[in-house]
């Protein structure tokens, strides 16, 4: 040893032949031996928690008691053929044996069968609190204070390096509320959370400048979120004379601070938006509100300038220099009508005169006779087209009897008749055969 070191290949006793440092990978293998060599398989009893199945198959989980936990794996051939379905909170008894996983250095128990036990330890603590305190009435409706619509100073009872707070405070700055939000930390998780965060509500209640308080964390499993299921903490947040918002675990998760609240929220995300809800409605009525009294004022506005120039257009009506103005205006303007008119009626009385000399041309003796000689020349000519002398001018002839009467039917023609036939240029006489 020199400089208060050992050196290697040295033991702490101080011989030169002492045995050479190991790896870790040969220390871990040594260990590994002793540990599955030295312990026989066996059943164990235990809660499980952390449960988280992978898609391979294989099943993770944690094995604990009030003073212990152990880590533990179901292999996918071992976990096909279990009858029993894992959950947090439940409480098993398995056998296998121990292993240790050599890249972390950490011994596991491999199960190779599970047993149902009953409910968990844990949860057979939460119920019987629970009902026992829902006897006093510590969970009664009745109890319940409203939460306030517009706080101004929230205290949050919560650790302020978690995730919660930030989600918390980036959900509040997103709506724009403009409150103040006092952290007051404390453990969430583990021994001494709940204490410390009943002294955070003690000392909330003594410096009296908040109008809501909120308490909470993110989700968790049973055992991550029992702190908020403690009788002390439980109590005290049902005592406080300031409202109080639990927003503790996921959706699906309940604790018994939930129960005592005044309001619970299924997480610190949903009590910002509880919490601001008021405010953005109130701000989107503001909002609202000042839109329509900008266009009120400007109706208003509008309103009064179109009075205004009206009143200014009348009073220029009124003045005398303005009545004369119209006047040589109404001058003008009789004179350029009185000018249209005359150009407009002159064209007119022409065109009535040509119309008039139209008429009288057609009423006028000379046209009519005129006319009636055309008509009686078309009836003279239409008169002989239809003459006797005018059909045998065309070919045609008159078959007369020995009478002088025209023959109209063969029938009425006797054979050796004698009888005339008329031409054009006269007649000659025939005989029927």
């Amino acid at each position: 040893m020199r400089g208060g070191t050992i050196e290697p290949g040295r033991e702490p006793g101080g011989g030169e032949g002492g045995a050479r440092a190991e790896s870790v990978s040969e220390f871990t293998r040594r260990v590994k031996a002793v540990l599955e060599g030295g312990i026989r398989p066996g059943w164990v009893r235990g809660e499980v928690s952390n449960l988280r199945a992978q898609a391979s198959g294989h099943v993770y989980f944690s094995l604990k008691d009030a003073g212990a936990q152990l880590s533990a794996v179901l292999f996918r051939g071992d976990a096909a053929r279990q009858t029993v379905k894992l959950r947090d909170g439940q409480q098993v008894v398995v056998y296998g044996e121990v292993s240790v996983y050599e890249a972390r250095g950490q011994y596991q128990l491999i199960v190779r069968a599970v047993i149902e036990d009953g409910v968990g330890r844990l949860q057979r603590e939460f119920e019987a609190l629970k009902a026992r305190l829902a006897a006093e009435g510590l969970f009664a409706a009745e109890r319940k204070r409203a939460i306030p619509a517009l706080p101004w100073t929230v205290g949050f009872v919560t650790s302020p390096t978690g995730a919660a707070v930030q989600d918390f405070l980036r959900i509040l700055a997103r709506r724009g509320w403009k409150g103040r939000v006092v952290v007051l930390p404390a453990k969430v998780q583990g021994e001494g959370a709940a204490a410390e965060m009943v002294a955070m509500l003690a000392l909330a209640q003594e410096l009296g400048i908040f109008d809501l308080l909120v308490i909470g964390r993110g989700g968790g499993s049973l055992e991550d979120l029992w702190a908020f299921n403690e009788e002390p903490l439980v109590r005290a947040v049902a005592a406080c004379p300031v409202p109080v918002i639990s927003a503790v675990g996921h959706e699906i998760d309940f604790t018994l601070c939930d129960f005592a609240a005044d309001v619970r929220a299924e997480t610190p995300s949903a009590a910002a938006e509880l919490i601001s809800s008021h405010f953005v409605a109130c701000m989107d009525r503001m909002e609202r509100a000042g839109e329509a009294m900008a266009f009120t004022l400007e109706a208003v506005v509008a309103r009064a300038a179109e009075r205004l120039d009206h009143a200014r257009s009348r009073l220029r009506l009124l003045s005398p220099a303005a009545q004369v103005e119209q006047g040589h205006l109404r001058l003008d303007d009789l004179a350029n009508r009185l000018g249209a008119a005359l150009r407009a009626a002159v064209p007119g009385r022409r065109q009535q005169l040509a119309e008039m000399r139209g008429r009288l041309d057609r009423a006028s003796p000379e046209m009519r006779v005129q006319v009636e000689s055309q008509r009686l020349l078309s009836l003279w000519k239409r008169l002989q087209a239809a003459s006797p002398a005018s059909v045998l001018n065309r070919g045609f002839a008159i078959v007369r009897d020995d009478a002088g009467r025209p023959v109209t039917r063969r029938a009425k023609v006797k054979p050796g008749q004698r009888l005339a036939a008329e031409f054009a240029d006269g007649s000659a006489p025939v005989r029927a055969e």
